[in-house]
């Protein structure tokens, strides 16, 4: 049986033994029902007081039955209060020392900044695409929030600002940080303090005030994502491009881990056109675009005989193992 049912047990328990002693001494010694109740907690509680009024030999084997009956129960209420406290301590401390232990083995992961809505949404897309990640968040109560966002979530309560913190998240070591507090000087902060322990990771960050981009960006960070602008774009999108518009939105809603993934070419294939490394074959996947690595620019259906050069990124449609298979291609050949 859970804790918790045993307490609501032990309570229905209690009140009843209260309610039936109360109600014995009533018809039983036709005292008020004052007299009866202070007679039956008194029992009970065997806090050694006098009868209230003198007992009839009913009414003794009444309060035999009632303190034996009545102790038992007290003494059952107790141990299960006990075990409530003693468990929950327990099994905190265990799931402390578990998310602790995991946490000191993080490598190659995403440090997110903030567990309010938006961190919970960029938790929940990360789960989703099995990307070893961990949250922080300032504010206790949101703790249970960001427990039921999935089994083993990892995070921390504390102040992201802070190398202290940072450190405790294994930034040095980070693939990339998401900064997506609801201030802007927070997610500065946060940046800042993360640049400074891994000068090489990528930072992604929130910005709410329409100028605060630029400064973003100054302070380290790679990507800034603008809330409103973000949102007109979609509001527009979802005008006039309505179909597109939905297929983006079935693929982060449903089960599955299908996104639109990229890769970097490896020396491995450098000098190779597309179609010898026949990716569709061997990975079910079609490269839509592709982003030169020398001069940043975009190809949209690059050609098959294209040849790859260091640096450039393949993009298109995967899950994760077409994606895993996709890395491993353009990385050992």
């Amino acid at each position: 049986m859970k804790s918790t049912a045993r307490i609501k047990q032990v309570l229905v328990l209690l009140v009843g033994v209260i309610a039936i002693g109360s109600i014995g001494y009533q018809l039983i010694e036709k005292w008020t029902l004052f007299d009866s109740l202070f007679m039956t907690v008194t029992a009970i509680s065997s806090v050694g007081f006098e009868e209230v009024h003198p007992l009839s030999r009913a009414g003794r084997w009444f309060t035999i039955a009632l303190i034996v009956t009545g102790r038992g129960s007290l003494v059952y209420g107790i141990g299960a209060l006990t075990a409530f406290w003693v468990e929950g301590d327990l099994v905190n401390l265990w799931e402390k020392r578990r998310m602790e232990r995991q946490i000191a083995a993080l490598r190659d992961h995403i440090v997110v900044c903030g567990g309010g809505e938006t961190g919970r949404h960029v938790a929940r897309e990360l789960l989703r695409t099995r990307r070893p990640f961990i949250c922080i968040e300032i504010d206790s109560t949101k703790e249970e929030a960001i427990r039921k966002l999935g089994e083993g979530m990892l995070y921390i309560i504390g102040d992201a600002t802070t190398s202290d913190v940072l450190h405790r998240a294994r930034v040095e070591v980070a693939h990339g940080l998401v900064a997506c507090m609801p201030s802007d000087k927070d997610n500065l902060f946060a940046l800042m303090s993360a640049h400074e322990l891994n000068p090489t990771m990528r930072i992604v960050t929130r910005a709410v005030a329409h100028d605060a981009g630029p400064k973003l960006l100054k302070a380290g960070a790679g990507a800034v994502v603008s809330m409103a602008t973000i949102g007109a774009l979609r509001l527009a999108s979802a005008m006039v491009r309505p179909n597109v518009v939905d297929l983006l939105d079935a693929m982060l809603r449903e089960p599955g881990a299908t996104r639109v993934q990229e890769v970097t070419v490896g020396p491995a294939v450098v000098g190779q056109a597309l179609s010898e490394l026949k990716l569709q074959e061997r990975t079910g996947v079609i490269v839509f675009a592709l982003r030169e690595g020398a001069t940043q620019r975009h190809v949209f259906n690059p050609s098959q005989e294209r040849v790859l050069q260091a640096g450039d990124v393949l993009m298109g449609c995967a899950d994760t193992e077409q994606h895993a298979a996709l890395q491993r291609i353009v990385t050992e050949g």
